[in-house]
Formats: structure tokens, sequence, C-alpha cells
């Protein structure tokens, strides 16, 4: 069952660009769940946020000791830190493009802080990385809204 959490469904084992696929997935996952509708409730998206970094961080610490250290098949971190990347935000084309495009940049690049987060211990090191990425991408996401670019 970790295995499968932290592959997210099996898309970890692609192997190279598997955090890209996984985000493109949680993108196309995105779209088709929130674009028609009115937009995220607070209480549900909050919940849904807390159990995605808890499984997300569990089941990173479980395959560790199996796959290694921050392994190229555990794609949870990016699926999170892609969903905090858009919350709250509308969802549209134009925006989660925007914000695929800066997540990707902040999760590879580990600019201002995110390279640090590595260094925590377990799962936790796996996670926050890309829950940082996820948080800057989603506050330029939100200046974006605010001044009507999506």
């Amino acid at each position: 069952m970790y295995k499968l959490i932290a592959s997210w469904l099996g898309i970890g084992y692609v192997g190279r660009g598997g955090g890209t696929v996984a985000a493109v997935a949680c993108c196309l996952g995105l779209y088709l769940t929130r674009a028609s509708g009115p937009g995220q409730h607070v209480v549900p998206a909050a919940l849904l946020t807390a159990g995605l970094l808890a499984a997300g961080t569990l089941a990173a610490q479980k395959v560790e000791p199996a796959w290694g250290k921050d392994s190229y098949r555990v794609v949870i971190d990016e699926v999170a830190g892609m969903w905090l990347g858009m919350l709250f935000v509308p969802v549209t084309g134009p925006s989660l493009l925007a914000g695929l495009v800066l997540f990707r940049f902040f999760d590879i690049r580990k600019p201002l802080g995110i390279r640090a987060m590595e260094r925590l211990p377990g799962g936790l090191g796996v996670m926050m990385d890309d829950v940082l990425a996820g948080l800057y991408t989603n506050a330029l996401l939100q200046l974006g809204v605010k001044f009507h670019l999506f």
C-alpha cells in the first residue's frame, strides 16, 4: 500500500521524468474535478491537503528502507506540492500551465531555502522541499489572481 501511495498509483515507476508526469497528472485531476465547479470550499480543501501531506510523509518514510533516500519512484511529494501550488487558485488552462511551470521551476532549481528542506530526516525531508516549492508557487499564482492574470 505504501509503495502505491508513494509512487502515486505507479507513476513513479516511469523513471526519468516521473516527477513531471506526476505533476501533470495532478493538473489533469484538478482540471477535471474543479474546472467547471464554483471553486474550492475551505474545509474540504484543507482536509484533503492535510490528508495528502500526512499520507505522503508516511508513505515516503515507509518505502525509504527499500527504495533509498528520496527515490525517483516517490512522486507523492510532487503531487502534494502541485496541489498546494494550486490551492485556492481558480482552475483554468492558463492558471494550471503557470502553476505547473512555476512549481517545476521551484522543484528542480530549489532556490530560496527549498534545498535545505531536503536535509530533514526521512519522509519529512522528501515532502518538505516540494511543499515549500508549492507554497512559493501558490504565492505567485495568488498575485496573478489579484492582478487578474487568470
